[in-house]
């Protein structure tokens, strides 16, 4: 396959970028980075979430603030994580935070793209759009020795126009709505083994019926926390035969690891893109919902 470039390369920066504007008053960098402890054993709560700040008060990028997806950009109410607050609830949060339109804001994750990727499409949705993904983790950072500290920084608030896109996060209704669509792809984002329902973490074993596998690391090379070649992740869909003019639904366990494989077909070119918020969180653990395993 000959070698193509991402549609939207603006979205994506890269190293030698953000080392030369580290200290750009204009460039704002946040570390994205949360812990999932998995309890495989107890689907009513699947996980613990635990927060990166500790690990980013150690060390992290020079200048970069620190985002707490559950606690500041969550719906705490719901009793499932990571679940997408309202949308203004949601703008205001990250105004507090510091992301305003007179900034490019630089999201990087130490554990996996998919933490970085899930803010993104949070941001995007609400309208805002100079904002990039660091294609690498900070472990690889640290080992080029790039320059990392450990104070504690945080941005005064800013503001932003918020142009709202309500299509892309959706939910269970939407799902059961869109099974045996011929036009639609529904696509699951977790392992193989919770896929075929050899691993019961969320609840019910199995997956959305009708609904085909990519994991998320499939589309990343794990070891430098960057993602593959945009020839190499077209491949990974293309065997799947997913083209482009299929609308395609993503999830997975709670709309984090959906967002990576998201935004993967958003920089491929891919235009009708939507990711199911409490994925199968929610769908596991609701009887009245259908689920095939095999």
């Amino acid at each position: 396959m000959s070698e193509i470039n991402w549609k939207f390369p603006e979205y994506i920066s890269s190293f030698e970028w953000l080392k030369d504007n580290l200290d750009n008053d204009k460039v704002r960098i946040f570390d994205c980075t949360t812990y999932l402890l998995y309890q495989d054993q107890n689907p009513s709560l699947p996980y613990i979430v635990e927060s990166g700040f500790s690990e980013y008060q150690v060390s992290h990028i020079k200048n970069s603030a620190y985002l707490d997806l559950q606690k500041d950009l969550s719906d705490n109410s719901s009793k499932f994580r990571f679940t997408l607050p309202d949308y203004y609830t949601l703008a205001k949060n990250f105004s507090n935070l510091g992301i305003g339109d007179s900034f490019h804001i630089v999201l990087y994750s130490r554990n996996g793209l998919q933490w970085a990727t899930r803010i993104w499409w949070m941001l995007y949705v609400l309208g805002f759009k100079n904002l990039s993904i660091l294609d690498g983790g900070f472990n690889e950072w640290k080992k080029n020795n790039f320059p990392t500290e450990s104070k504690i920084n945080k941005f005064e608030k800013s503001e932003f126009k918020i142009e709202i896109d309500d299509t892309t996060f959706v939910d269970k209704k939407r799902v059961l709505g869109s099974m045996n669509k011929k036009n639609c792809v529904i696509l699951n984002s977790l392992t193989e083994d919770i896929h075929n329902g050899e691993n019961p973490r969320y609840g019910r074993p199995g997956r959305i019926p009708g609904s085909l596998n990519i994991p998320f690391h499939e589309l990343t090379n794990l070891e430098k926390g960057c993602f593959n070649t945009p020839s190499e992740c077209l491949e990974v869909f293309n065997k799947k035969g997913i083209t482009n003019n299929s609308r395609v639904l993503n999830y997975c366990g709670g709309g984090i690891a959906a967002s990576l494989d998201a935004f993967v077909l958003f920089q491929l070119g891919y235009n009708d893109i939507e990711i199911y918020d409490n994925s199968m969180s929610e769908w596991a653990t609701d009887e009245n919902l259908p689920i095939e395993i095999g």
